[in-house]
């Protein structure tokens, strides 16, 4: 026999769901159905955006280390491949930051990488 839920569970479930729903146009924050469906697709749509987030923010950094490796004549991959070699363990957030906002440190960085490459070579 299937197990039948209280309505005081299902009462406070739908509360929740009519709460989230409360920005929503028209039906869609009144009528039980239409409520339901949008807040659940946006719960759906939150929980992939979550994960993209990590991906978007981990892009715009590498964009913005690699315009600052190109202004001391390196890409992305070789000043990268420095940094490992040089043995310089700054995560690509804090990298990016410096390239934005304090070039005299990410020149001081660049710097350090071109004299660990060229003594590599």
């Amino acid at each position: 026999m299937p197990r039948v839920r209280s309505n005081v569970v299902r009462l406070k479930r739908k509360k929740q769901i009519m709460k989230a729903a409360r920005g929503a146009f028209g039906a869609r924050s009144k009528l039980w159905k239409a409520a339901k469906e949008n807040v659940e697709r946006g719960w759906k749509y939150a929980y992939r955006d979550r994960k993209n987030k990590k991906r978007d923010f981990r892009k715009l950094w590498i964009v913005r280390i690699n315009a600052g490796a190109r202004q001391h004549d390196m890409s992305y991959s070789v000043f990268m491949s420095g940094l490992k070699q040089a043995g310089i363990e700054i995560d690509r957030k804090v990298l990016s930051d410096l390239a934005i906002n304090d070039a005299a440190a990410f020149g001081a960085i660049a710097e350090k990488v071109r004299s660990v490459l060229t003594a590599a070579a």
